[in-house]
């Protein structure tokens, strides 16, 4: 492991004991967060539910909103006859039985080469340890395993929103290489469909930083101020910070992402620290950490518990489930004074003890 990352490491874990100190207040008192805003982090469905059911599917977005996700995240491609899709990958192949139903097209299965009715013809897969139910769900729609379309996938969030009066997010990606056309549908329709920024918990996002330069040049335009995040993964150079763009090999660094998007999607890897965390913070910049795939509460909490002590605005997951489980454990409870003392000693092994404790 690196030495920032170690580094790292320890002020995560002094972090940490400041914010079990903060649990110890008196009941009324609201948790202490280390966040830009000091709200909870965001709890960002990472292609839906999609440890649990088909990535990319009206069933795994549904899931993940009753899961109490805030946001639900889809991937953006486009079809050949021009319609935004969510899926992840740009062929096919891997999430779909295209190869069951089609001859490869130009040597392979693009979604590029695929018209929106022949892909409603397909069947999404579950992969990694999604499966195609989920205990007590029952999917509200007729074809919940179909890919879906983006106008689709906002038809769903508008539609839970208008009837609970909720606020549910989209955090649609823009998929590389960065195409200006798509670029410009995507931010056509969400203005279209009332995702203008006007709510909370909505983003757009892309590894271009490029491409995130163009998006929020777009939205700038049509008045819409939802927050845009430049993807990418942490690079730290003789001890500053900056933002690796795989498209382009090259680092942006921070003080030049401020100045035209408003948050960082990083990978947890590479030298993602809480001091990356708290330089971006000083720019004004949140921070979403992505993918984290805990598949237990204990695991769940060792993942997540560290990166909330850093500070962490948000963060990707395939399980929203456990995420929220988590943040529901620093909810404000009375805790007393002997129990928070070995609490302090504990860094953030403390933090654990709190969930468990209530």
């Amino acid at each position: 492991m690196r030495s920032s990352q170690e580094t790292g490491m320890t002020r995560m874990i002094a972090t940490a004991a400041a914010l079990a100190m903060a649990m110890i207040a008196p009941a009324q008192a609201a948790t202490v967060y280390n966040t830009l805003s000091g709200e909870a982090p965001l709890v960002i469905a990472h292609r839906g539910a999609s440890g649990h059911l088909p990535e990319h599917t009206l069933a795994a977005y549904e899931l993940a909103i009753k899961m109490g996700a805030q946001v639900v995240e889809p991937d953006l491609q486009l079809t050949a006859d021009g319609v935004l899709v969510a899926i992840h990958d740009a062929t096919l192949t891997r999430t779909t039985n295209v190869a069951e139903l089609f001859e490869p097209r130009n040597g392979g299965y693009l979604v590029s080469d695929f018209t929106l009715a022949e892909i409603k013809t397909l069947t999404a897969l579950p992969t990694r340890t999604a499966s195609t139910s989920y205990p007590d769900y029952t999917p509200s729609m007729a074809d919940p395993f179909k890919v879906p379309t983006f106008q689709e996938v906002m038809d769903l969030v508008n539609a839970h929103n208008a009837a609970t009066g909720a606020q549910i997010g989209i955090y649609p990606e823009s998929k590389v290489p960065n195409n200006p056309v798509m670029n410009v549908q995507i931010v056509n329709e969400m203005k279209a469909n009332g995702f203008d920024g006007s709510a909370p918990n909505s983003f757009l996002q892309t590894f271009s930083h490029e491409g995130a330069r163009h998006l929020s040049e777009l939205q700038a335009a049509l008045g819409m101020t939802n927050g845009v995040a430049a993807l990418g993964y942490v690079i730290k150079t003789d001890d500053v910070y900056g933002v690796y763009d795989a498209t382009t090999a090259a680092i942006s660094s921070l003080d030049e992402l401020a100045g035209f998007v408003t948050g960082l999607g990083v990978n947890l890897g590479y030298d993602l620290d809480a001091g990356f965390i708290a330089a971006a913070h000083a720019l004004g910049l949140v921070v979403h950490g992505w993918t984290f795939r805990p598949t237990t509460l204990e695991a769940a909490e060792a993942q997540f518990l560290p990166w909330i002590a850093a500070g962490m605005d948000g963060f990707f997951t395939d399980y929203p489930d456990l995420a929220v489980a988590v943040l529901d454990g620093l909810s404000p409870a009375p805790v007393p004074l002997p129990a928070g003392l070995p609490l302090l000693a504990a860094g953030v092994g403390a933090l654990v003890l709190v969930r468990r404790r209530r």
